[in-house]
């Protein structure tokens, strides 16, 4: 989608921080990081949110293998680290291409509603 803030990301159309680089995912960090470790980890094909990857379950384990990978490559897989999807604007989506936030580098508490 010509619009999309990630699949421009993903053609290289804007700059971003890659960290990693899968054949079907580009994890980057994010530009206002919520963590010390704010990462995301984005499909290179365009789905509008994770309830969309039901149709490519394939494609969501690739995700959160990258996700995991990002985690070990950072340093967080001994202290723990967060996993989040952000679903529909209810839930904070702003970027309407589905991505997985990885989060750590220090305690990150309860998540509270």
């Amino acid at each position: 989608m010509s619009d999309c803030l990630f699949c421009r990301i993903v053609a290289g159309e804007i700059p971003a921080d890659v960290v990693r680089r899968g054949d079907r995912t580009l994890a980057f960090r994010d530009i206002a990081p919520q963590a010390p470790v704010h990462v995301l980890v984005v499909p290179r094909v365009h789905h509008d949110d994770v309830t969309s990857l039901q149709l490519d379950p394939d494609l969501l384990h690739e995700v959160v293998a990258e996700a995991a990978a990002v985690a070990e490559q950072e340093g967080l897989s001994a202290a723990g680290w967060r996993l989040l999807f952000n679903t529909g604007a209810d839930a904070g989506q702003t970027v309407f291409h589905v991505h997985a936030h990885v989060l750590g580098g220090e305690p990150l508490g309860a998540l509270r509603g």
